[in-house]
């Protein structure tokens, strides 16, 4: 009856078993939970506490970057669309005029085929959100399945409504681009004209090149997990590289890289060694699709087995920063003295 202990108490038995045990007396925490042990005093009142001011500390140290997102116009205009249909339809304002298929009439409220649409957008945004590495990526799933699901209810709701809110995302999509990440890296950027000259420049130099397009939202999510990659990685035998294969189209086609809009390609990392294509990711099968890969910074590390090409780049360029050794000097012989001097 009395020999159930509370949760809390588990962590403060389990220091007071091992203390006991380390002066020659064992006891187990179930013994000593059977002794009725209390909580020390305040430490629910200390747990409350902490319960509020980690979520607070939380939110104080993402502050600057949810306010360099909300100084951005792409992050705020694609809340504000991705919430269009829930304002126009709960703002009293707005929702008095819509028509509403609810029994007892409320515009301003859903109806059970739009809770039926919304739900199948959740499970959807869900079922996207686990392959998602990035915050950036989270939102972006967010941002895109919403404006479907905005379209789709607005053209159920009033055709012309649907039209307009289609006509506001494509001159959103025109005219307003995500921002590019321009956070510290050590990556060179290559042209049509350069990548081959640089890649056959020095052959013990092994590069790790991204083929990227800026208009990829996949390539933009990885651009931060690839300049760190470059800050942890980067050394005079271990190099990385970036060109734009939605502006150099013939790159694409030389290093067959598809850049159409339904694409898996993008990004694709390659491994080049002596100048030669070593590996790539994602792998093309032999129908010519992408296999599907995660590119995060754990799996870019493994796959390309990143530790051991810097461990062998710091001992090839060891030799070259140090330079060829020298000869002794030789020390002059000392003069010798001729019999016309003697």
């Amino acid at each position: 009856m009395g020999d159930s202990s509370q949760p809390s108490d588990w962590p403060l038995l389990s220091l007071l078993s091992l203390a006991s045990a380390g002066k020659g007396a064992p006891a187990s925490p179930l013994a000593i939970g059977r002794r009725g042990l209390a909580p020390p005093p305040g430490s629910e009142r200390g747990g409350g506490k902490m319960a509020v001011v980690a979520p607070l500390l939380a939110l104080l140290w993402g502050l600057p970057g949810l306010c360099r997102w909300l100084a951005q116009p792409y992050y705020p205009l694609s809340a504000l669309l991705a919430a269009a249909f829930l304002l126009v339809r709960k703002v009293p304002p707005l929702c008095r005029g819509l028509p509403s298929q609810r029994e007892d009439g409320n515009p301003c409220d859903f109806d059970w085929r739009e809770v039926e649409i919304l739900m199948f957008l959740s499970a959807i945004v869900m079922m996207k959100n686990r392959r998602s590495i990035t915050v950036e990526q989270h939102i972006g799933n967010i941002f895109m399945f919403s404006k479907v699901a905005n379209a789709i209810l607005f053209f159920r709701l009033d055709i012309r409504m649907g039209l307009l809110y289609l006509t506001l995302c494509i001159v959103f999509l025109m005219t307003c681009k995500p921002p590019l990440y321009m956070g510290p890296e050590y990556i060179k950027y290559f042209s049509d004209k350069t990548i081959d000259e640089e890649l056959e420049r020095d052959k013990r130099v092994t590069w790790i090149v991204e083929f990227f397009a800026n208009w990829s939202s996949e390539c933009q999510s990885f651009a931060p997990i690839f300049a760190d990659l470059s800050l942890k990685y980067n050394c005079s035998g271990l190099q990385f590289g970036k060109v734009d294969v939605g502006r150099y189209t013939d790159v694409s086609t030389r290093y067959k890289v598809s850049t159409s809009p339904l694409t898996k390609q993008l990004p694709t990392l390659i491994l080049f060694q002596g100048g030669t294509e070593i590996m790539r990711r994602p792998q093309i099968d032999k129908k010519g699709r992408a296999v599907s890969w995660t590119f995060s910074e754990e799996n870019v590390i493994r796959e390309f087995n990143l530790n051991e090409l810097y461990q062998k780049a710091k001992k090839q360029s060891k030799p070259r920063e140090e330079g060829p050794e020298e000869p002794p000097a030789v020390p002059a012989a000392a003069p010798q003295e001729t019999k016309k001097d003697k």
